[in-house]
């Protein structure tokens, strides 16, 4: 057989295992959102209990963990056993004990990959991954089974979570027969802006998926080049924090999106425990609904602020609320069983979320079911403001940086920042303490008259935080409310470092 003929069979073999894998994922989809409602409506103690067995008789760590804690596992058979375990904490467990005994059978070989997280605090930490515990968010919103579809991967790529894990989740979807195709250029603009304009053209969509801050400095640098960004069908997958509701409303206007609900979605996930959950079009519904309206905000969420909403397959990653903050249980390449992530938030299952916005006035179903019924799925909501420590205290009102952000995205100051900036508290020379907030200037804001632009920055946050914040409003004087400002140029590295994740608040200065 010649070359030719050789690839010509190799070609007609691929193709037909392709058609297999559509077929087989056609079939699998079609029963998806009868399995998922199953699931969302059976009671998943069963599956956390053998979990907790399984882990228990696998994995070295754990027991040594229930072990030094007097916890026969034989006994842990039902609910009310299971809430009694301890949880698992950094530093009672994976900072205890060798990272091998931590993966099952104390073999990290099995894993397929290693991912280092500075997390919060700076203090690296290696979390064992595998493909298994990713996964991508392309149905539901963006219809990738059914769409020629550009996955371009915008996360800084190296030892982080981010970058490599999402280039492997999006060619797993690929191998299951999604015409999906994966480029990852990382963090570097211009590579970026070489692969959607070369590329771009040639797919029926073009998915970016980044930290929400860089995309949204990838589509300016576009706009200031003259990239017609709203004549190609592009699409965003966010992750790494919360967005306010302006702030999809200004990338839907700058791209062109067609409907906000379903060409983005933001992804809830942690180096620790992967991708845990994903925004839908019901839940951006509900969010689009609340941020107008602090008051049922607050009584949805308990809070006036809108956290990042997303639902979850509870078999696959179980939530506790645990004194506002969440737990999780699942099984990875480091199984998990009630472990504290020590995000701040809550769960709210499907009937009850839907019962209470209803009493509100707005029936989540029919708005999310305009654009198709892929957009209801009943399964659980878990809300997430975010890692508790990222706000600053001042005045003992907690300051959180979704409050300042929505405060940078008013029509008057959006253009001339980037959106990012760094919150501290400061005391002065007589012990006073003040709320100082560096900005990062765009290249138009670098433009205009630094003194009239602090100004109106902190007019703008001020605002925003007097209407969210009540904490800030009734227990700092009105004298000590408004923000100190400082304006500093895009990249600047005191407070801007190009190529690092960036942080939202540090500690006042010695």
């Amino acid at each position: 057989m010649s070359h030719a003929e050789g690839r010509a069979v190799h070609d007609a073999g691929l193709r037909t295992a392709r058609t297999t894998l559509a077929a087989v994922e056609h079939f699998l989809e079609t029963d998806l959102d009868w399995l998922l409602n199953e699931r969302a409506a059976a009671d998943p103690m069963p599956v956390l209990l053998e979990l907790f067995r399984r882990t228990a008789a696998r994995v070295p760590a754990y027991a040594a963990f229930l072990r030094d804690r007097g916890i026969d596992p034989a006994a842990v058979r039902d609910r009310d056993a299971w809430k009694r375990l301890p949880l698992m904490t950094k530093t009672d467990y994976f900072h205890r004990y060798p990272l091998t005994e931590l993966c099952r059978g104390g073999d990290l070989s099995a894993c397929d990959m290693v991912a280092v997280s500075s997390g919060s605090t700076g203090e690296p930490t290696f979390w064992p991954r595998a493909l298994v515990d990713e996964l991508a968010v392309f149905r539901d919103s963006f219809r990738a089974d059914e769409r020629p579809t550009l996955a371009v991967v915008c996360f800084p790529l190296g030892t982080w979570v981010g970058g490599m894990f999402t280039a492997a989740a999006c060619r797993h979807v690929a191998a299951k027969g999604y015409p999906i195709t994966v480029v990852t250029p990382g963090n570097n603009r211009g590579e970026i802006m070489r692969v959607v304009r070369e590329l771009g053209p040639r797919f029926a969509q073009t998915v970016l998926l980044g930290y929400p801050p860089f995309l949204k400095d990838v589509v300016d640098a576009g706009i200031a080049d003259g990239y017609a960004w709203r004549g190609q069908a592009m699409r965003l997958v966010l992750a790494g924090e919360v967005i306010s509701e302006d702030w999809r409303d200004l990338m839907t206007e700058r791209l062109g999106l067609a409907d906000p609900a379903r060409d983005t979605a933001s992804l809830y996930g942690t180096a620790d425990g992967g991708v845990l959950g994903n925004e839908t079009p019901i839940s951006i519904a509900v969010r689009r609904f609340l941020r107008g309206n602090p008051e049922a905000a607050r009584q949805v969420f308990g809070q006036a602020r809108l956290p990042t909403l997303v639902q979850i397959d509870p078999f696959e990653r179980f939530f506790e609320e645990h004194d506002g903050t969440l737990v999780l249980s699942g099984d990875s390449s480091v199984p998990l069983v009630r472990y504290h992530i020590s995000d701040e938030g809550g769960v709210v299952p499907y009937p009850a979320m839907i019962a209470r916005l209803r009493e509100l006035g707005f029936d989540a179903e029919a708005e999310a079911r305009r654009g198709g019924e892929r957009g209801v799925r009943r399964l659980p909501f878990v809300y997430v403001f975010g890692r508790s420590h990222f706000a600053v205290s001042y005045y003992g009102a907690n300051v959180f940086p979704d409050m300042v952000i929505i405060g940078l995205e008013q029509p008057a100051i959006r253009e001339l920042v980037t959106g990012k900036f760094v919150l501290e508290v400061r005391e002065d020379e007589r012990r006073d303490r003040q709320l100082w907030i560096a900005v990062e200037l765009s290249a138009r804001g670098g433009e205009v008259p630094p003194g009239p632009l602090a100004d109106a920055v902190a007019d703008s946050i001020l605002a925003t935080l007097l209407r969210l914040n009540s904490e800030l409003a009734h227990y700092v004087p009105a004298e000590r409310q408004r923000p100190r400002i400082t304006l500093w140029p895009t990249g600047h590295p005191e407070y801007f470092p190009v190529g690092v994740k960036h942080r939202y608040s540090r500690s006042s200065p010695a």
